[in-house]
């Protein structure tokens, strides 16, 4: 739906020049007085700030009552902050209804699975299929952008806020009755769709489309068809109440830019945002750190997928935190450096704007202990120090706009799909988790110091040397085709644990796991052998597996055993294994051996694939190095994934020393001109 041809405008806009990086907030204003508003441009000018997202939480305020809006106090703020040199990426605020909508028109409440209906004193208590909602929301987002489509200050639209993050699943009768209209389209038939869910199962055959229901809570394990779609349908529920926003704004500014901010690693798992890239004209994404070791590669990894979602574009940084967040059991600040290093790692990935939540640390509400970048302690704090020195940094990196990351020679598959499926009850175990085994692969090759990139599992494969798809759950017959092709035509695939195991319906692949992967493997699971919370196997090189091991009853003529289990019942047989085709491999691992076994098989098969030689610069796997890159320069980002101080001296970029958690930055000539197109495109 969008065209991507307005996606600059809040990069490179008149009114600042071009190539400026955007640096920024969310910001909150009303819930301050005035003035604190003029204590706010003071010391977002000190900071850098040069952009803020206003507005997303303001419904309430701008229509009190039905059809009566009030602008007064937003068009104050606009003006304000324009005449301070501050754009605005405005918010449609249709994120929370007012208390007036839910009161008149229960109706719009959502319910969970057992039928609890989810009432107003939070946000986002709103149905996505409901048409009295999208009435009301439709009409705000019209008042707004017939009163600002002139202002000079409006760069961006902000599409609701966080689409989904507590609403995706409502099993509502609304919900129900779009469920079935979206089933038949998908299926044709009830024949059709009884065989894709497996209804001679439980006696569960459909014979009318009102007999079907949202998976509501039921007696014991609910259909995995059916939940399947349900997660389907529910993406496609919350994305086509983007669109109706989109397209109100499309018809009324079609000069304005318009995103709404994704949640590729967070909670809203359930969204596959892939398919919403060209719902928008810029994508934009919100990220916050995991505490402790993991989370400065946690950073990267998720920073690294939101830059091959936007396929090389630039993309918007919309929210992180400055330092602690307020919702986790335990929630430490950020360590020295680490608000930098957070910052420039997402940047390095892609991002040409970087923004917090939020502006002005809250008084009062659910999010009072949620750091911001004006925190409770004011301005002479930590926290706001570092802002204002990563304002300075941003300030300096201008040149980098508009670049896209250089393209890596590996690929690690990300499947939104088999993230969903393989974390499912009624599973051998509920401890294999894909999330962390895809961070396991992704860490192993930054030991290596090796680039990757992280790529949606629709993303054109073609030009990757080797491709790593860890727990490729779901495989339909024509991604099956597609790995097959990886490695008949001269390159590598490595897979892993639990891969290639159900279709699109989540129907097993029959005649031996790894299921559809079987044949380019050249291997046959009988069964899988899930290790209880007090049992390991140990492997034959000493790699140790902690959740997961396999049974591998067979292996053909051509294929190499690796590895083997050490111990226990599976002793002597074969645990990681290739197969040869031609100039190309395909490599299985069937136990979870963690980021320290993943190492190992990825250096056991660099003798004799390049592409997973280490860069020099990476210093052993201590630094990440990311490289952007524009037709004329190089711009390589060196980011410390330790604790310590590291020097190295590199031919091109000279002595570098990088401080404890810190990033250095280099521009340098391009050697050959950047190829147009780096990113692939998504497959369908």
């Amino acid at each position: 739906m969008a065209t991507h041809a307005r996606e600059y405008r809040w990069v490179r806009d008149g009114a600042v020049g071009a190539g400026r990086m955007r640096y920024g907030a969310d910001y909150n204003p009303e819930q301050w007085s005035r003035d604190v508003w003029a204590e706010d441009m003071r010391l977002m000018r000190e900071a850098g700030v040069n952009i803020v997202s206003l507005a997303i939480f303001s419904w309430a305020l701008l229509e009190p009552r039905p059809g009566e809006f009030d602008f007064g106090w937003l068009d104050e703020v606009i003006d304000l902050l324009h005449e301070n040199g501050i754009d605005v990426d405005l918010a449609t605020a249709t994120a929370s209804p007012p208390a007036w909508l839910s009161q008149r028109h229960p109706e719009i409440l959502p319910q969970t699975e057992d039928g609890t209906v989810l009432w107003p004193g939070a946000r986002q208590h709103w149905r996505p299929t409901s048409p009295v909602f999208r009435t009301h929301a439709l009409r705000l987002v019209r008042a707004l952008a017939e009163r600002y489509r002139d202002h000079p200050a409006i760069v961006a639209w902000h599409i609701s806020n966080e689409l989904g993050c507590h609403n995706l699943y409502d099993y509502s009768d609304d919900a129900a009755a779009a469920f079935r209209t979206w089933l038949r389209d998908r299926y044709g038939t009830l024949d059709a769709l009884n065989e894709a869910w497996g209804t001679a199962f439980w006696s569960q055959h459909y014979t009318e489309w009102e007999q079907i229901l949202p998976p509501r809570t039921a007696p014991t394990h609910r259909n995995p068809g059916q939940r399947l779609d349900f997660e389907r349908f529910s993406s496609g529920a919350v994305r086509d109440h983007l669109r109706a926003e989109a397209a109100v704004l499309a018809e009324l500014t079609p000069d304005i830019p318009f995103t709404t901010n994704f949640m590729v690693a967070q909670n809203v798992r359930d969204i596959d945002y892939p398919t919403w890239a060209g719902d928008v004209d810029f994508i934009s994404n919100d990220h916050y750190l995991r505490p402790g070791e993991l989370g400065r590669d946690d950073v990267s990894f998720w920073a690294n997928l939101t830059g091959n979602i936007a396929e090389g574009r630039p993309w918007f940084l919309m929210e992180h935190a400055p330092s602690a967040v307020n919702w986790r059991e335990v929630n430490p600040p950020k360590r020295p450096g680490e608000l930098m290093r957070d910052a420039l790692t997402h940047v390095g990935h892609g991002a040409d704007a970087v923004c917090f939540f939020q502006w002005r640390q809250s008084r009062a509400g659910g999010e009072r202990f949620h750091s911001g970048m004006v925190p409770h302690a004011g301005e002479h704090s930590r926290v706001f120090r570092d802002v204002a020195a990563l304002g300075a940094r941003l300030g300096e990196l201008g040149a980098v706009t508009g670049s896209h990351r250089e393209r890596a020679r590996v690929a690690l598959v990300f499947d939104y799909e088999s993230w969903w499926v393989s974390g499912r009850d009624s599973h051998p175990s509920d401890a294999l988790r894909y999330d962390d085994e895809t961070l396991a692969w992704y860490r192993a090759l930054l030991d290596l110091g090796v680039r990757a990139d992280v790529v949606p599992v629709a993303a054109s494969l073609d030009g990757y040397d080797i491709v790593v798809a860890p727990m490729l759950h779901v495989v339909p017959d024509a991604l099956r085709t597609r790995l097959e092709h990886v490695v008949r035509s001269g390159r590598h695939l490595v897979t892993t644990a639990f891969s290639g195991i159900v279709d699109e319906h989540d129907r097993v692949w029959l005649g031996g796991y790894p299921g559809a992967l079987r044949e380019v493997l050249g291997v046959t699971v009988e069964e899988f052998v899930p290790l209880l919370a007090d049992e390991t196997a140990r492997l034959a090189s000493g790699a140790v597996a902690t959740h997961w091991s396999e049974r591998i009853s067979h292996v053909a003529d051509d294929v190499e055993v690796l590895d083997t289990y050490a111990a226990g019942d599976l002793a002597g047989m074969p645990a990681v294994t290739r197969r040869r085709v031609g100039a190309g491999s395909a490599t299985y691992v069937s136990a979870d051996t963690g980021r320290d076994g993943a190492r190992a098989v990825l250096e056991r098969l660099a003798g004799d694939i390049g592409a997973l030689a280490g860069d020099p610069l990476a210093a052993d796997g201590r630094l990440e190095v990311i490289v952007r890159v524009d037709a004329a320069r190089r711009h390589v980002f060196v980011v410390n994934r330790t604790d310590d101080e590291v020097v190295v001296d590199d031919p091109e970029l000279g002595a570098l020393r990088v401080a404890p958690r810190g990033v250095e930055t280099r521009s340098i000539p391009a050697q050959e001109p950047a190829l147009a197109g780096a990113h692939g495109r998504m497959d369908a």
